[in-house]
């Protein structure tokens, strides 16, 4: 909550990632510092406890970025040119509302086109479950668990959480009604995933905070019970 939608006080977006496996922690690192510079704007990588405490094994793979422009704003010391300062502070009337909107164009550029997420097995499913991080990791062995018994679940885990895939989610509501939001939380992103659907299909939870994590066995229980209560509506 404090990295997507708290921070300071004011209107600002930041890029937040959040990796589900050691690899993905290594492979996104590189990817915050380009979009970093690209930006001119903080990227967190937002990782869990789980992931903290893991070791396991990982490639260092070569990461090749567009190039970017040479920057104007950053200081080098004025070698030859004219002298640069940045600042905060615009105390002329309008500088600062206009400062604002082109931040916000800004925003609204990485809205297109920096969203990043993984979605597996949504075609079919009559389940769709949503999580982020470390429960993103176990509710897969649940999904595939859960796929051999011959429930039909799917899986959209968004890598960034801002920009959140809302448009991916909401897409999804088309042919699936039912949500399963999975968290190591008490519902931080549920309030993204509800937002995203926009009443377009049902959301139910399934989280526990900090002290405890969810197991395979708890999230597939889960799944049985309200995929079984979709077919009693029925």
């Amino acid at each position: 909550m404090q990295a997507v939608k708290g921070g300071s006080n004011g209107d600002f977006r930041i890029i937040v990632v959040g990796p589900s496996t050691i690899q993905e922690m290594v492979d996104l690192t590189p990817l915050t510092f380009y979009l970093s510079q690209k930006y001119r704007t903080p990227v967190i990588i937002l990782s869990d406890g789980m992931l903290g405490q893991m070791a396991e094994p990982v490639e260092f793979k070569d990461h090749l970025f567009p190039p970017l422009p040479e920057f104007t704003w950053n200081l080098t010391g004025a070698h030859n040119r004219p002298a640069r300062s940045l600042r905060s502070i615009r105390l002329i009337e309008g500088d600062l509302e206009k400062h604002n909107y082109n931040l916000f164009e800004k925003f609204a550029e990485i809205e297109k086109n920096e969203i990043r997420c993984e979605v597996k097995d949504i075609d079919d499913a009559d389940l769709i479950i949503t999580a982020f991080g470390s429960a993103a990791r176990i509710a897969k062995t649940a999904i595939k668990e859960a796929r051999k018994e011959g429930l039909k679940v799917g899986l959209i885990r968004p890598i960034t959480l801002w920009p959140f895939p809302s448009k991916i989610i909401n897409d999804a509501a088309d042919k699936c009604k039912l949500f399963l939001d999975i968290e190591m939380n008490m519902g931080q992103m549920l309030h993204d995933v509800r937002l995203a659907l926009n009443g377009k299909a049902k959301v139910e939870f399934f989280g526990r905070p900090g002290g405890a994590v969810p197991t395979p066995e708890q999230i597939l229980e889960h799944i049985k019970k309200h995929l079984s209560c979709k077919c009693l509506a029925r």
